[in-house]
């Protein structure tokens, strides 16, 4: 093995063909992406080489600066649910004590492997202010809380990220899971030894030594938020007028409804750009040392 570590030729050889597959589907569209970015075009023409143009119109456009605040938003709510709820249920599931944890573990993970156009198209039906579940719940509660959930430019942004974060939720309690299951029991009977209760012991142990999944879900779902696109296009079509923009609507609805591909290509840009700070700052502060059992 040191025989071929230390050989720089077979170094070489074993790791070009993934360079250049990752330059050819990664690295090579996201310079293009940049590179276009710098021309007013329609996507068909010959473009206009504007240099900057279109990154300073981004930064005196509203609809940009909405947008980089839905993605936020979007991004916070899918930390917070995703998250949040994935540790408490995979802390639950883990407990050998709790009855039917198979089929527990298959019911949270259902969701994610739906279409979008299906979920999507059930919580439209939740969310409907005449008809819908959510408000017939609040009148059988007695509760005068009828809402237009997707009309209203305050709540929509919010009804929209929960439908995401509800849908794929199961993705981080499985990867949460799994790295509950990695944990040696023995952390768990020392602490019952001490007189820990499981809460405490969980809060103590359990979630410190989750630094390195917690990191990848993080990734996840933060970048899933700011690339948020599907449930907008399907619920909401980024309305109420433009209040559930996100770069990715705004990108689309620039490049293929109004035809400025290059303005479009700018708005990519600044995803790529908003998306890599955030998984450098990640990497950065979140579980910095590995643990090894």
């Amino acid at each position: 093995m040191k025989k071929y570590l230390g050989n720089k030729l077979a170094i070489i050889l074993f790791t070009l063909p993934t360079l250049i597959l990752f330059s050819v589907i990664v690295a090579y569209p996201i310079a293009q992406t940049f590179y276009r970015s710098m021309f007013e075009w329609d996507g068909l023409s010959e473009g206009t080489f504007i240099f900057l143009d279109n990154y300073t119109r981004l930064l005196q456009d509203r609809v940009f600066w909405l947008s980089v605040k839905n993605g936020l938003i979007f991004a916070a709510i899918l930390v917070v649910f995703q998250i949040g709820m994935g540790t408490v249920l995979a802390l639950l599931i883990s407990d050998a004590a709790i009855k039917g944890r198979k089929f527990l573990r298959i019911s949270f993970f259902i969701p994610v492997v739906l279409s979008v156009t299906v979920v999507c198209q059930l919580w439209l039906s939740i969310y409907n202010g005449q008809y819908g579940l959510l408000n017939k719940l609040f009148e059988i509660t007695g509760l005068s809380y009828r809402q237009d959930w997707l009309s209203s430019e305050k709540s929509a942004i919010f009804a929209v990220a929960f439908v995401n974060a509800w849908q794929f939720m199961g993705y981080h309690f499985a990867l949460l899971l799994a790295g509950v299951k990695s944990i040696p029991e023995q952390y768990m009977e020392a602490a019952r030894i001490d007189g820990a209760s499981k809460a405490r012991a969980h809060w103590a142990i359990t979630v410190p030594l989750l630094g390195e999944t917690y990191k990848f879900c993080l990734v996840f779902a933060i970048t899933g938020g700011l690339n948020a696109f599907a449930q907008m296009m399907i619920m909401t079509g980024g309305g109420p007028g433009t209040a559930t923009y996100t770069l990715t609507y705004l990108m689309y609805r620039s490049a293929f409804r109004v035809g400025e591909f290059g303005y479009g290509t700018a708005a990519a840009a600044m995803l790529v750009i908003e998306c890599l700070l955030v998984t450098i700052v990640i990497n950065r502060f979140v579980a910095r040392e590995k643990i090894t059992y």
